[in-house]
């Protein structure tokens, strides 16, 4: 068992059958993995519980859901890095990111990630962010 055991992500998105593929993937990298299913749920759980490490979906029951989720988290738990994963740009076409300074400000999340990212990717990312 690596450092990776000791660590908890919370996994919040409404496509189930994502929700468990990553689940599953982190999981395989020894990760303890807590999820949920939407803002309300995710701001639920963040009552009692101070994960690690944050991955969003971006668009939930709202399309700025993973935003407003991460801008809440932020406040509460300043030092949990934050990874926001949407396919929002394949989808819409649209594309969101935090380049700029007005949106890191607002937006507050460490990393913005396509959904469909390589587990391999996903892995390095976190352990960045973890710095481990």
């Amino acid at each position: 068992m690596g450092v990776e055991a000791k660590k908890t992500i919370l996994l919040v998105d409404d496509d189930i059958d994502y929700l468990f593929q990553i689940k599953f993937q982190l999981e395989r990298f020894g990760f303890k993995v807590v999820t949920a299913e939407s803002q309300k749920e995710a701001e639920q759980l963040l009552a009692n519980l101070k994960p690690d490490l944050a991955i969003l979906d971006l668009m939930m029951e709202n399309d700025d859901s993973g935003f407003i989720l991460s801008y809440k988290m932020k406040k509460k738990y300043p030092d949990v890095p934050i990874i926001i994963a949407t396919a929002v740009s394949s989808e819409t076409g649209m594309s969101f990111g935090i380049s700029s300074e007005e949106e890191r400000k607002w937006i507050r999340a460490d990393l913005y990630l396509e959904k469909g990212i390589r587990p391999e990717q996903l892995h390095k990312d976190i352990l960045k962010l973890l710095k481990l």
